[in-house]
């Protein structure tokens, strides 16, 4: 189909698709896990090729160009990942799925070797079994070989050439508007019904969010440069509607919510978490918590799944194993609720955190660094975070919404089991963006403390393990900067005592990393160099002035009360023995292997009392709240959080 049809916002561009001379890449066959090896050509392509390809794709598949641009930067944010496949086997800039090359696994579940239950006065839960295979595959997952049908092109120059890619796009939403009996309208409001249907979804609401967020891209418009140097821009047109009525015709389910505790502006379905009694107080997956108003929410907790989507949901669904509040999928965003917020979900490998939090597992996997998120998970989860930061009185910031791998370990013989998601390639800083609350610099040129602020794309420290122990990952943008022992890249690690072993670049070991918007005290400078006080050490990253990996940043620092030469560090805040009614048991506070010396700052959070919610039967009758009369600060001390009794320390607030 060849025509000049396009829209007001619509860039210049020729006629014809040019297809690459990439080779037709090995990824037709199924990947081995985390063994997507990404095609890369051998020059770079001018930077306008990929604005060039938008508007051919747009003029000879009769597709408004804006559009064409507006459903790719939901999918990919324009980034072509090198050519490698996303969570669900999703390539290109348009996201085109071919399920044969998705990747499937439950390892975060089934060999992690963390209790995800995190409460010592219970047995650990049971070993997670591994899912089911799926047997049909639904058409979210295979939309690269239809559109292979549609473009006459080859399923591998779909998945390798970036113009391929975006034609193949074009050609799927000139087949979906077809199908609605629409015509080819040069204008964007008449194809929100087909950007709809291009989603996958197979409801309405997933359908509808999914097109509401690609028309808010349309009226804000974009401008960024992509992975591989191209600059794309999507004028903004404030003024457009859609025609939303498009979607009555298009023929999908309704979406049952069941209750479910979401917010109006993403699509969200029950599935509830199994829970079931085995005898003898043994049950799962999740506690009955119907927390009281003293038991407050205080946290949030970002997972990622090491699993697609109906593997997760089937293990979920499983009363033997353990439970989270939420799941979201990569493709279109869609949200399942689980655990309602009131109850206790066993997520976090912490009781004292599970207790007081909400777990959201993301479809992905950590140490996949191009099995990347879509931008429409990073949305629909932005809103859920912020309508439950909303409800329940959670600030948005790093000491509240914290990563699985922020959270400590309970005791010292269960740090090293901790798991470590979302890990390294989880955008931090565009997700808070997204929540509303982007990092910014808060303090002076010489402030006394540090937001943690790396450019994302350019920050790519060398990690290894992703595929084979000790070999290189791929070269990616990170979240995290690592840390050293001098100022200097040839020294030693940071080395965290609490894991028993040396430190390494591998993508799983946090030992010695900061991640994007935690904040430390400063301890030193050095030229290039900035020292911060972390896991009782001075820690060196490397922070130019003309490529930084931190902004100046105010808050409150906690130190050793004065003579005390260093005081404990918690990894669970919980009450005094006084505090313990007689039929509830006492649990023991003991400190983790790290102190904060004298003379040491770390950046403090919340105060809070010392408390334990006691949660041993089936049903929550005998459930109680144990508050004690101890005050703790929860502290960023390492890569995770960790707490200190308030009469061991001091709070201040710099003045710088």
């Amino acid at each position: 189909m060849r025509g000049s049809a396009t829209d007001p916002t619509s860039t210049p561009g020729p006629r014809r698709l040019r297809r690459s001379a990439v080779p037709l890449a090995s990824a037709a066959l199924l990947l081995p896990l985390f063994g997507a090896t990404p095609a890369h050509t051998a020059t770079a392509p001018p930077a306008d090729q990929l604005q060039h390809a938008f508007a051919t794709a747009a003029a000879d598949y009769h597709v408004p160009e804006s559009v064409l641009l507006a459903v790719s930067y939901l999918q990919s944010r324009w980034d072509r990942h090198g050519g490698a496949p996303s969570v669900t086997g999703g390539y290109g800039p348009m996201h085109l799925t071919d399920a044969r090359t998705a990747l499937a696994t439950a390892e975060h579940f089934a060999e992690g070797t963390e209790d995800a239950r995190g409460d010592t006065a219970r047995a650990a839960p049971h070993p997670a079994p591994l899912p089911p295979a799926g047997s049909a595959v639904p058409a979210r997952l295979r939309t690269l070989p239809e559109a292979a049908e549609l473009t006459g092109l080859a399923a591998g120059e779909l998945r390798t050439d970036p113009a391929a890619n975006v034609a193949g796009g074009a050609a799927l939403l000139a087949a979906a508007q077809k199908r609605l009996g629409e015509p080819l309208s040069a204008d964007p409001a008449d194809w929100y019904g087909a950007v709809a249907r291009f989603s996958g979804a197979d409801d309405t609401a997933t359908a509808a969010a999914y097109a509401d967020d690609v028309y808010d891209v349309l009226r804000t418009g974009e401008r960024r440069v992509t992975d591989d140097g191209q600059l794309v821009t999507l004028a903004a047109r404030p003024r457009l509607t859609a025609d939303t009525t498009q979607l009555e015709r298009a023929g999908l389910r309704t979406l049952p919510t069941d209750g479910t505790e979401c917010p109006r502006s993403v699509s969200c379905e029950s599935v509830p978490a199994a829970y079931a009694e085995f005898g003898d107080d043994d049950y799962g997956n999740h506690d009955l918590g119907d927390r009281p108003a003293s038991q407050r929410i205080k946290y949030i907790v970002i997972h990622d799944t090491e699993g697609t989507w109906d593997g997760v949901l089937n293990l979920v669904q499983d009363p033997t194993y353990v439970s989270w509040n939420y799941t979201i999928r990569s493709t279109d965003g869609l949200i399942a609720q689980h655990v309602k917020a009131k109850d206790v979900a066993w997520h976090a490998g912490n009781w004292d955190v599970n207790a007081r939090s909400i777990g959201i597992e993301h479809e992905g996997f950590l140490a996949a660094p191009d099995a990347w998120y879509t931008e429409a998970m990073y949305r629909s989860s932005a809103r859920l975070v912020r309508y439950l930061a909303g409800k329940y009185g959670i600030p948005l910031d790093r000491q509240h919404v914290l990563g699985h791998d922020n959270v400590p370990g309970p005791t010292a013989s269960t740090i090293p089991g901790m798991h470590t998601d979302p890990g390294p390639y989880w955008d931090w800083r565009h997700y808070f963006r997204l929540l509303g609350h982007p990092f910014r610099s808060t303090g002076g040129r010489h402030a006394a403390l540090v937001t943690i602020l790396p450019d994302y794309a350019a920050n790519r420290p060398v990690y290894t393990g992703c595929t084979t122990p000790g070999d290189p990952c791929a070269a990616h943008g990170s979240s995290e900067v690592r840390l050293y022992t001098d100022h200097d890249v040839t020294a030693p690690l940071i080395k965290d005592i609490g894991l028993k072993k040396d430190p390494t670049d591998g993508v799983n070991d946090l030992s010695s990393r900061v991640s994007t918007g935690q904040q430390f005290a400063v301890a030193d400078r050095w030229g290039d160099w900035t020292a911060i006080w972390y896991l009782g050490q001075k820690a060196w990253f490397h922070d130019p002035r003309s490529e930084p990996s931190a902004v100046p940043a105010k808050g409150f620092v906690v130190s050793p009360r004065d003579g005390l030469p260093s005081v404990p560090v918690y990894g669970r805040a919980y009450p005094e023995k006084d505090a313990y009614p007689a039929d509830v048991p006492v649990q023991s506070v003991v400190p983790l292997p790290y102190t904060i010396p004298a003379g040491q700052r770390y950046v403090a959070g919340d105060v809070m009392p010392g408390e334990y919610y006691y949660a041993v039967t089936f049903t929550p009758d005998s459930h109680r709240v144990v508050v004690g009369k101890d005050l703790y600060y929860e502290i960023q001390y390492g890569h995770r959080v960790a707490f200190v009794r308030a009469a061991d320390v001091t709070l201040s607030r710099p003045a710088r």
